[in-house]
């Protein structure tokens, strides 16, 4: 809410952190928490990857994640990354060499798995190709596959395995004088996961990519993510993050910026507030906020768009909001700018009319960033 003054009670204090670079995107030391997905095409296929990876920075996504799991992979990756409007990490599992030739191919960064990559003599080299491109590395933890001898040490994955695990990879990578790395300990129990991001936040300063991984379908997974992410992002934990979906990867992005948005870590085009519609409404709120999702979704300024189907709540919810509508009236509702009433306007012609007013908004405050910036 553009307006607004910050209530202190909303205030997350985010935990402390070194940074590391990404590519050109600062990850940890108070940079902005950055939003990455994934893409899920065969890796080898340049014109079809490349074509989610831009899909997924037009949406906003910071960071884009690419499996490299054989050598077409990894040749492709070349010419991906040459294109990428956005630091590409190249996604690593049991070949060595696949993150070494990705480091060739000009990865920001490498993902590497504790449980998968292999002894300390393949881990050194993946350190040196680090070293010689120029990448950063994530430790990337799972409880779905940690190693042998955790597990037969504490009979099952659990938050203590995770932790341990993470901090032995540390230890490589620092024993090799190596520290731009960040660290993620991701497991598909919410629970498990929050009680192992905990740990390994109390036991390290680097930073801390966030996510649940493997957690579902649109709707189950954006709410377990929403859950597990949110709390955590609440605690002051976490320097990035991906929201693993079943769906694809721009929707990835936009969960992700909504639970960033809901906790005012970070703002990206236009945050609707609407009710749920009850029999009180004046105008379809339903259909209405589905149509302008889609018609504002160009809109990268962060602002704010209520939409109310009757006078109970409306007038209070738009004096918090940059525009605002609310119904009640006979097929009309009041416009409300900047928290004020302004003017009262016919339901049909809300839509086309709503939208200039937002890009209008919009524009005012993309002038008034720039003169600040001055």
């Amino acid at each position: 809410m553009s307006h607004n003054p910050i209530r202190p009670w909303r205030n997350i204090e985010r935990r402390k952190s070194r940074q590391v670079m990404v590519g050109n995107v600062p990850v940890g030391g108070g940079a902005p928490i950055a939003v990455q997905t994934m893409t899920n095409t065969d890796s080898s296929d340049v014109k079809a990857t490349l074509a989610q990876v831009l899909a997924a920075a037009e949406a906003g996504a910071d960071i884009v994640r690419i499996s490299c799991p054989d050598v077409a992979s990894t040749k492709a990756l070349k010419e991906i990354t040459a294109e990428s409007p956005v630091p590409i990490v190249a996604d690593i599992h049991f070949h060595y060499k696949r993150a070494i030739e990705a480091a060739e191919a000009g990865a920001a960064c490498l993902r590497i798995n504790p449980g998968n990559i292999g002894d300390e003599t393949r881990v050194r080299e993946v350190i040196k190709a680090a070293k010689d491109h120029g990448c950063s590395i994530r430790i990337g933890v799972n409880a779905g596959s940690l190693e042998r001898h955790l597990l037969e040490k504490y009979g099952e994955p659990c938050p203590e395995a995770m932790v341990e695990s993470g901090l032995d990879h540390i230890r490589i990578l620092e024993d090799n004088d190596f520290h731009d790395y960040k660290i993620s300990v991701k497991a598909s129990d919410v629970f498990l996961s929050a009680a192992a991001y905990h740990g390994i936040a109390d036991a390290t300063d680097a930073p801390i990519h966030l996510g649940i991984t493997e957690a579902g379908g649109f709707v189950s997974g954006t709410i377990k993510s929403a859950i597990g992410l949110g709390s955590l992002l609440w605690a002051g934990i976490g320097d990035t993050i991906r929201v693993s979906l079943s769906a694809d990867p721009v929707e990835e992005v936009k969960v992700g910026f909504e639970i960033l948005k809901s906790l005012g870590l970070r703002h990206r085009g236009v945050n609707i507030i609407s009710c749920p519609s009850c029999a009180r409404q004046g105008f379809d709120v339903i259909q209405t906020v589905a149509t302008l999702e889609e018609r504002l979704a160009h809109i990268h300024t962060p602002m704010s768009l209520s939409i109310i189907g009757c006078v109970v709540n409306g007038p209070g919810e738009a004096l918090m909001t940059d525009v605002g509508f609310t119904g009640g009236g006979a097929g009309s509702g009041m416009v409300y700018l900047a928290g004020k009433q302004d003017h009262k306007l016919d339901n049909e012609k809300m839509i086309d009319h709503i939208v200039d007013l937002v890009e209008k908004r919009a524009a005012e405050l993309d002038a008034q960033a720039e003169a600040a910036a001055e």
